[in-house]
């Protein structure tokens, strides 16, 4: 199940995580998720939860990036 509510420090470590990592210039999340350009897509997904993260109606860009990060945690390890 996932968390209906993230804290302003959870999303800075998250932002953080993505810091100074090399990331791939396309990415495929599962069969139906294609990205085209990964660091446009997460500076657009963090755009957005700085607005919406307390919000738990709204918490589907941070899904979304932590599907990527555990994406990359899977092609990095």
């Amino acid at each position: 199940m996932r968390k209906k509510v993230y804290t302003k420090e959870e999303l800075n470590d998250l932002k953080a995580w993505f810091v100074g990592r090399k990331l791939p210039k396309t990415m495929q999340l599962g069969k139906s998720v294609f990205i085209p350009d990964v660091e446009d897509t997460l500076q657009r997904l963090f755009d957005q939860a700085d607005v919406c993260f307390e919000n738990p109606k709204m918490q589907g860009c941070l899904f979304m990036l932590e599907d990527i990060k555990s994406e990359l945690e899977k092609l990095q390890a």
